[in-house]
């Protein structure tokens, strides 16, 4: 049986030694901040500051599992797992994302009680802890924001940071009312923002992992135009048994089976190369297994295929080879 046509070259914007390095510095720089906040909170009795602790306490664990899960992924695929362990980074990212929305509740619940009970708050050392906290987090934002653009799993860690540089913001902001205004309430509202923030982040990893999980399409790849810019190529009639799906965030994969007319075998290795050109520069899809079948003709005598065989029975393949 002749074997479906592989192309298996890749393009990545990091490489994963430098994502494992963004990452690395990223938990460095969240661990000191999370000892000072969780210090600052006490000392300050502020929920604002222990819920933002408590959200930084969470991206440590998010950081430190997006750091791991990049370092499996960069195992070579074996005999049994042909793809590797790329997935483990999806994994990681749903994973994440599922801790989010228990730190979101807890967050929530305790801001609820300091509506009802309000405390009085060291609103100077809040403010002053925050804003150091506010720094550091828009400089671990700076290291992780290209590779998250590309990468599941670092945009879950993103995430985590990114609503807690929010989380500052407004503990900036609510140190500043109390400060002026000597209204503690703001401390548990302010915590229910920093809690909303979590909340959405959440949502949106959990369902980009289950989506690739349940091997979906990808959001950004409008399936019935991919189809029709195959079935626009030369010698191509019809395309069917499409299936295109993610591997990883940053790593596509796609196979189908493409009918065409009658030809020599030197055209059927120019609509591969075409169709493989197309799905690398149009739709970054650099893992394709294509079938070609003859749909040219019912006569046994052609030579097209074998006595009693169907047209669809008869595959056409060659090596394609990602164009430089």
């Amino acid at each position: 049986m002749d074997t479906p046509t592989h192309n298996h070259a890749h393009a990545h914007g990091n490489t994963r030694s430098d994502i494992e390095r963004r990452l690395t510095w990223a938990l460095v720089i969240t661990l000191i901040i999370f000892a000072l906040e969780l210090a600052g909170g006490f000392l300050a009795n502020s929920l604002a500051l222990k819920s933002d602790a408590g959200h930084l306490f969470g991206d440590v664990m998010a950081l430190s599992l997006s750091l791991f899960a990049a370092f499996v992924a960069r195992r070579p695929p074996t005999a049994r797992r042909t793809y590797g362990y790329h997935r483990i980074e999806v994994l990681a990212a749903v994973f994440n994302g599922m801790t989010l929305f228990f730190l979101a509740g807890y967050i929530f619940f305790q801001a609820y009680q300091r509506l009802i009970s309000p405390e009085p708050v060291k609103s100077g050392l809040m403010l002053a802890v925050a804003a150091i906290g506010l720094v550091a987090n828009i400089i671990v934002i700076m290291r992780l924001h290209e590779a998250a653009a590309e990468n599941l799993n670092v945009r879950a860690a993103f995430l985590h940071v990114l609503g807690d540089m929010l989380g500052s913001v407004g503990i900036v902001a609510g140190g500043l009312i109390m400060i002026f205004t000597g209204n503690y309430l703001a401390d548990p509202i302010i915590s229910f923002f920093v809690g909303l923030i979590i909340l959405v982040g959440a949502v949106g990893v959990v369902r980009e992992g289950a989506s690739i999980l349940l091997e979906s399409v990808p959001r950004n790849i409008s399936y019935e135009n991919l189809k029709g810019d195959i079935a626009r190529i030369e010698g191509v009639t019809s395309v069917h048994d499409l299936h295109i799906w993610t591997i990883s965030s940053s790593n596509l994969a796609l196979s189908a089976h493409i009918k065409v007319s009658n030809q020599s075998t030197h055209s059927s290795q120019r609509i591969l190369q075409a169709a493989c050109v197309l799905l690398a520069s149009d739709y970054d899809i650099h893992h394709t297994t294509l079938q070609l079948e003859c749909d040219c003709c019912t006569d046994d005598e052609c030579g097209c295929h074998a006595p009693g065989d169907t047209p669809d029975a008869v595959m056409m393949t060659g090596q394609l080879t990602k164009p430089k």
